[in-house]
């Protein structure tokens, strides 16, 4: 049996503005195995890089987490103080930001730059052994140790992602968080960036809860996948049930939009529009969208439960209420012509 490093329960972000209460991340829950790569996807605005600060605890005004509990290793990283977060921010959890370019200071040399993150742990070494430290760093990333005398603005894009590795992973953490640490980088670097993210956490034994939305991308790098919608967690199961079998809505016509290379299809995307949050439709979000909708959806919120094959879904089809069919069977997928795409993106 695995054990978890990182249990998340009823997590709750709200954002209270001059429009009104808006709740980003609702009620979620989710368990991460030590040395799992657990990938959570959505839309724009479904809550994913709300829900990787509230990990790290770094939502800032008007944002609060109201309610919830974040297990690392059984502590409550929600109940430390201020100053144990801070130590613990780093040391066991780490975030590796979205841009590198915007995260690194352009007036400051690359190792002076990660030094200040081991002096900020209260880490004493002779200036030789932090630069020492510094090149040993970099090169595990995959770049030179000239590198640590640079400034960002000498850097590629690709480089300065493996920096923000380098310093995500400086003090070897036990969970790491990737928020699309890919983006704005062509395709080739973005395969490189994330050998080096992948070789890293082989490295330290860590896990890593990856943020995004290329779902190519996390065919070929995730165990698991967490599907979010409108602040909530909607499905999480492996990748290959993801792919070949999703049993979600919303899921399933994320699935069918992907392009396939096996076949030639008419392009399809999901209808509708992303529910605004500060004023969410009633019973389930997904509702108004869903093709499959049926009367409890627009009444009653549903719950994340676990099916017979382990895969959990938040959804009203699955409701063991006598009189339903039973969506798990196979001809309710093949129904959403999701299997071409699906092969496609995890044979690459």
């Amino acid at each position: 049996m695995m054990e978890n490093v990182l249990e998340v329960k009823g997590l709750q972000v709200t954002y209270h503005t001059s429009g009104g209460t808006l709740k980003a991340v609702n009620d979620v829950s989710f368990t991460l195995n030590k040395e799992e790569r657990l990938g959570l996807v959505g839309e724009s605005g479904s809550g994913k890089t709300t829900l990787a600060t509230a990990l790290m605890r770094s939502v800032r005004e008007p944002g609060k987490i109201d309610d919830g509990e974040i297990l690392l290793d059984g502590k409550d990283l929600l109940q430390l103080s201020d100053e144990e977060m801070r130590h613990a921010r780093s040391t066991e959890i780490s975030m590796i930001p979205q841009g590198a370019m915007n995260s690194l200071n352009p007036v400051m040399r690359i190792q002076d730059q990660m030094i200040d993150t081991l002096r900020d742990h209260g880490v004493s070494k002779s200036k030789s052994e932090f630069r020492k430290w510094a090149e040993d760093l970099l090169v595990r990333v995959g770049l030179p140790s000239e590198v640590a005398s640079m400034y960002p603005h000498e850097l590629s894009g690709g480089m300065k992602q493996r920096v923000a590795i380098a310093t995500g992973i400086s003090l070897q953490p036990k969970v790491i968080i990737a928020d699309e640490p890919t983006s704005a980088l062509d395709v080739v670097v973005q395969r490189e960036v994330m050998e080096t993210l992948r070789q890293a956490q082989q490295d330290l034994g860590a896990a890593v809860v990856l943020i995004g939305h290329d779902m190519g991308l996390m065919a070929q790098f995730a165990d698991r996948i967490g599907v979010m919608y409108a602040g909530k967690l909607v499905e999480i199961a492996s990748v290959w049930d993801i792919f070949e079998k999703p049993q979600h809505p919303y899921t399933q016509l994320l699935i069918a939009s992907l392009p396939s290379l096996e076949e030639k299809e008419v392009f399809k995307g999901i209808p509708g529009r992303t529910p605004s949050l500060l004023n969410p439709p009633t019973g389930c979000g997904f509702h108004p969208r869903c093709p499959q909708a049926i009367e409890q959806c627009s009444q009653l919120v549903p719950v994340l439960q676990e099916l017979e094959n382990r895969q959990m879904v938040s959804c009203h089809l699955y409701d063991k209420t006598p009189g339903y069919d039973d969506p798990t069977s196979s001809s309710g997928n093949e129904d959403m012509n999701v299997n071409g795409s699906s092969n496609a993106a995890l044979q690459n």
